[in-house]
C-alpha cells in the first residue's frame, strides 16, 4: 500500500477526532448477514437540501416550513446558528422546521461542528448581520479548506480575522458583493456558499472559477435549482461563472427529497449479500449527487430498478470490480470502496483527491481500514486501487466521519469480527443508523425499516 500521508501522521488525526462529542466509548461490532439481505428501507430527507433550505428560508421575505427535512447532528447545528443570528427556528408538525426571518446581528458564536455546509455556507450569510459572529468546530474542522471562501467575502466587503476556523466575521450590516475570483477545485461548497446569500448583497454576487475543475457540480446544480424555487435566477450562460442579481427570496415551500447519499449503504447491503433492498421515494429527476449510485451499480453487476417511485437494487451472486471517475459524485466512494472489497478483481477509483479535505482525509483512510481487514489497497494522489483477498475482522476506524463508519458498516455484512470505533459518527447526517442498520437485517421483504 503506498501512502501519500505518514502512519504516525493518519494516527495523530484519529486521535484527534476521538475527541469529538459523539465518539462511542465501546467498538460497535457490525453484524453479519446470515444470508441475503431483503428489505424496504425508508430514509430521511436530505442533509445537503435541508441546510439549503434553512439559509434560503432565514433571508426569505415572509416565514416558511420546511417539510420533510433532516434532524441530523449537521442540520441541528445550522438551525442553532440561525437563531444565534437571530432567525426564529422552531420546531413544525410532521418533523418541519418553521423559519421566520429576523434582523441578523451579533455578538453570536457559531458551532459548526463537522458540518461542512455550515462553516462555508453561513459565513456570506453573516457577513450580512450587525456585530461580530465567531465560527469554530470540531477539531479536524480546523484542518478543512476554509481559506477560499473567507477571502472570497473580504473582497466583496466582510472584515474578517483569520483564515481557518476559529474566524470571527464583524458584520457592518448587508454585504455590498459584487464580483469575486475563486480557485473552488476543492470543494464546490466554496461557490454554493456564495451564491445562497448573493441575492442579499446590496450588489448581487458574480461568482468565476479560476482553477482546476470544480469537483462535485451536482451539489452545485442543486443550490441553483434550490435558489430557482425561492424565486432567485442564476445566469450561469459564461462556463464557470455564476451570477446571481440582487432581489427578494419567498419563502421556502418544497419538501425535502430523501437523502439518496444515506441511502447507498441499505442499497449496497442488497449488491453484497445477492438480496434485494427497496428505497422509496426516491425522486425521478434530482440533483442529489447519491443518485449516482445507479450506475455504479449496475456496472458492478446489480440489478437496479426504479418503478413506481421506489428503487430495488438487487445483488449477484458476485460483483465486479469496476474503473470509475468519481469526481463529480466524490461522496459515494466509501459505500463504493467497501463493496470493491467484497467484488471480483481490481476496482480502480480516480477524480476523489478533493476528498483529502473531508472530514477526514478519506483516501488515507479507507486505504488504512481495507487493508487492515486484509484488502490490497494502492493510495494514489486522487484515487485508489483495491483488490479484495481473503479479509479477516478487525479494527475499523471511522476518523469521526459519518461515511466511513458506515463503508464498515457494509464490510461486516461479509466480514465477521469488524469493529466500528465510532458507530456514533453517523448521527451527523444519519442519527440512528446502526439500530436502521440491524432492523434492515431483521427485517422480511415486507418489513419496512424507518428512522
Amino acid at each position: 500500500m503506498v501512502h501519500s500521508h505518514p502512519a504516525c501522521e493518519i494516527m495523530d488525526l484519529v486521535n484527534t477526532e476521538l475527541s469529538h462529542a459523539s465518539a462511542a466509548t465501546t467498538a460497535w461490532a457490525a453484524p453479519t448477514a446470515t444470508g441475503p439481505v431483503r428489505s424496504t428501507v425508508h430514509v430521511p430527507g436530505s442533509k445537503s437540501l435541508t441546510n439549503r433550505a434553512l439559509i434560503l428560508a432565514a433571508q426569505a421575505t415572509a416565514p416558511s416550513t420546511v417539510h420533510g427535512a433532516l434532524r441530523s447532528r449537521d442540520s441541528i447545528l445550522m438551525a442553532q446558528a440561525l437563531r444565534d443570528l437571530g432567525v426564529a427556528v422552531t420546531d413544525g408538525p410532521d418533523g418541519a422546521f418553521e423559519v421566520t426571518p429576523g434582523p441578523l446581528r451579533g455578538p453570536a458564536a457559531v458551532d459548526c461542528g463537522l458540518a461542512g455546509t455550515v462553516m462555508r455556507f453561513l459565513p456570506a450569510l453573516a457577513a450580512n448581520a450587525d456585530g461580530k459572529i465567531s465560527f469554530d468546530g470540531d477539531p479536524h474542522a480546523r484542518t478543512r479548506p476554509m481559506a477560499t471562501v473567507l477571502q472570497a467575502l473580504r473582497d466583496l466587503g466582510a472584515l474578517i480575522e483569520g483564515d481557518g476556523l476559529p474566524f470571527t466575521i464583524d458584520g457592518r450590516g448587508r454585504l455590498p458583493g459584487g464580483t469575486v475570483r475563486v480557485d473552488a477545485s476543492a470543494s464546490s461548497q466554496f461557490v454554493s456558499g456564495l451564491l445562497l446569500s448573493g441575492a442579499t448583497f446590496r450588489d448581487g454576487v458574480t461568482v468565476v472559477h479560476q482553477g482546476p475543475p470544480v469537483p462535485s457540480l451536482p451539489h452545485i446544480a442543486m443550490t441553483v435549482e434550490a435558489l430557482a424555487s425561492v424565486g432567485v435566477h442564476v445566469d450561469m450562460s459564461v462556463p464557470d461563472t455564476w451570477r446571481v442579481e440582487p432581489g427578494p427570496i419567498r419563502p421556502w415551500t418544497t419538501p425535502i427529497e430523501p437523502d439518496l447519499s444515506n441511502a447507498t449503504p441499505f442499497l449496497a447491503a442488497a449488491a453484497v449479500t445477492g438480496g434485494s433492498v427497496t428505497v422509496p421515494f426516491w425522486p425521478e429527476v434530482t440533483t442529489q449527487a447519491g443518485d449516482g449510485i445507479r450506475e455504479l451499480l449496475a456496472r458492478m453487476g446489480a440489478r437496479v430498478e426504479l418503478v413506481g417511485g421506489s428503487l430495488t437494487v438487487t445483488g449477484p451472486d458476485q460483483l465486479d470490480g469496476i474503473d470509475a471517475d468519481l469526481h463529480e459524485v466524490g461522496e459515494l466512494t466509501p459505500t463504493v470502496a467497501a463493496m470493491a472489497a467484497l467484488a471480483h478483481g481490481t476496482t480502480r477509483l480516480t477524480g476523489i483527491g478533493h476528498l483529502r479535505g473531508h472530514e477526514t482525509d478519506r483516501l488515507a483512510g479507507l486505504a488504512t481500514d481495507l487493508t487492515t481487514i486484509g484488502a490490497t489497497v494502492v493510495e494514489h494522489a486522487d484515487g485508489l486501487e483495491i483488490t479484495p483477498g481473503p479479509l479477516r475482522g478487525g479494527s475499523w476506524l471511522a476518523y469521526a466521519d459519518h461515511r466511513m463508519a458506515t463503508a464498515g458498516a457494509i464490510v461486516g455484512l461479509k466480514v465477521d469480527g469488524v469493529l466500528i470505533d465510532d458507530i456514533d459518527s453517523t448521527a451527523k447526517t444519519l442519527p440512528g443508523f446502526d439500530g436502521m442498520w440491524q432492523r434492515m437485517l431483521d427485517a422480511t421483504t415486507r418489513d419496512e425499516v424507518s428512522s
